[in-house]
């Protein structure tokens, strides 16, 4: 599954960042294959909020969805 797809208040794993740019911007944040995070906010075709440890993220619907995704 992709990120967007995630639940509010799921903790799902990171599986793949196909696109190189996007993967290099999100290594930055800590975002990268095999890390934890939750969904914590999701808002209906507008950005997912993800929280890794003390840090929220929002992303863009379209980014979340070329994040490959696993329930954790």
């Amino acid at each position: 599954m992709t990120l967007d797809q995630a639940k509010r208040g799921q903790r799902v794993l990171i599986v793949a960042i196909p696109d190189e740019t996007v993967r290099s911007q999100a290594i930055r944040f800590g975002i990268m294959a095999g890390v934890e995070v939750e969904c914590a906010e999701k808002l209906p075709a507008g950005p997912i909020v993800i929280c890794k440890g003390k840090q929220e993220i929002a992303i863009g619907n379209r980014l979340a969805k070329s994040i490959e995704v696993e329930a954790a």
